[in-house]
């Protein structure tokens, strides 16, 4: 699906069960005044065109005691050896997120820790050790301030 297929409902469904996936469709057909059958055809749709992955339910990670969360810019040695760093890196459970960037460092990663002591194992024993990681660059985060899903706005006629 191609980010101007969507109309008004799309991005109203979006919305909807990006702030609540556990919303009945029965209750969003409801609030949205159509058809049960059009809230499924419409949600279907967005799965097939891959739109829509499985709905999650975050978990607040110091509550699982996980107290350091760190991003680490990954440099590696040559760019032939971003993907094969990829597929180790996603090997890692204390990784949460892996993006490709631009600039001096190739990767960065999201990390959870229990503590400081286990980020620098990580960095140390599972991530610098990678064949084709040159150097990390790591900071941590205090806290995470305010996380929201990308905006559900209609696409402005060009």
């Amino acid at each position: 699906m191609v980010q101007n297929q969507f109309d008004h409902l799309d991005l109203e469904i979006l919305g909807a069960l990006t702030a609540n996936a556990r919303m009945a469709f029965s209750q969003l057909a409801e609030q949205l005044k159509v058809s049960n059958s059009l809230v499924h055809q419409r949600v279907n749709k967005m799965r097939e065109a891959g739109v829509l992955k499985s709905p999650i339910f975050p978990v607040r990670p110091g509550e699982m005691g996980f107290e350091t969360c760190a991003f680490t810019q990954i440099m590696v040695t040559n760019a032939r050896f971003v993907d094969s760093v990829v597929s180790v890196l996603e090997q890692i459970p204390e990784i949460v997120e892996c993006n490709n960037i631009a600039g001096r460092y190739a990767i960065m990663v999201k990390v959870y820790a229990r503590n400081n002591s286990h980020l620098r194992d990580v960095l140390y024993e599972k991530i610098q050790p990678i064949e084709g990681v040159e150097e990390t660059h790591t900071i941590i985060s205090f806290e995470t301030v305010f996380s929201r899903p990308v905006p559900m706005a209609l696409p402005q006629p060009q």
